[in-house]
C-alpha cells in the first residue's frame, strides 16, 4: 500500500518584483499551515518522506510542515523537478519514488497540484487552494503503478480558520 499526501505551496506576495520561484509566502500562509498542520496531526502516522519544489514559497511551507510534524532532517528532500506545473511531469516524478517509502508528502503548485488530486483520487475538487492537503491510498507495492486511488482526507484552510 502506497499513501500519497499532496500539499499546495502556501499564499505567496507579489510585491517587490520577484521571479516567480523567488516569491515568499504572505503572513496569512503560516495562519493557514498551522490551521492544516493541526487537523493532519490527527490523520498523520509517520514515518514519511517529504518532497518539496525548491521555490521559495513551495520550500518554506514544507519546512513549517516538518517543524509541525517533527520530521527527520533524512525524511525531507528538495527535489528541483516537483517546481513543474503540469501534472503528468509531477506525476512522473512521484512514480520515481523509491518502493521502500510507503509514505509519501509532496509541496508543489497548481494547476499540477489540483489536476493530479483529481486525476487520482475519486473525490473531484474544484481547486485545491494554497495550503490545501489530500491524502490519496493506493492498493499497490510499488509507485510507479499509481493510477486510481482512494481519497481519504482532503484539509482546505477556509474549512479550519
Amino acid at each position: 500500500m502506497k499513501q500519497l499526501v499532496l500539499v499546495r505551496h502556501g499564499k505567496s506576495s507579489w510585491e517587490n518584483d520577484l521571479p516567480d520561484n523567488k516569491r515568499p509566502l504572505k503572513k496569512r500562509a503560516i495562519n493557514d499551515a498551522k490551521h492544516v498542520i493541526s487537523a493532519f496531526e490527527k490523520f498523520y502516522m509517520p514515518p514519511a518522506t517529504f518532497w518539496t519544489s525548491p521555490a521559495v514559497r513551495a520550500h518554506e511551507t514544507a519546512k513549517m510542515f516538518k517543524e509541525g510534524l517533527k520530521v527527520a532532517d533524512e525524511n525531507f528532500e528538495v527535489k528541483n523537478e516537483l517546481y513543474t506545473f503540469d501534472d503528468s511531469a509531477l506525476l512522473r516524478k512521484i512514480r520515481s519514488c523509491p518502493d521502500s517509502i510507503d509514505k509519501l508528502v509532496v509541496f508543489g503548485h497548481n494547476p499540477a497540484m489540483t489536476s493530479l488530486v483529481n486525476r487520482l483520487g475519486d473525490k473531484p475538487l474544484d481547486n485545491l487552494p494554497t495550503t490545501g492537503l489530500c491524502v490519496i491510498d493506493f492498493e499497490v507495492d510499488h509507485w510507479k503503478e499509481i493510477e486510481q486511488g482512494r481519497t481519504l482526507v482532503t484539509l482546505l484552510p477556509k474549512n479550519l480558520r
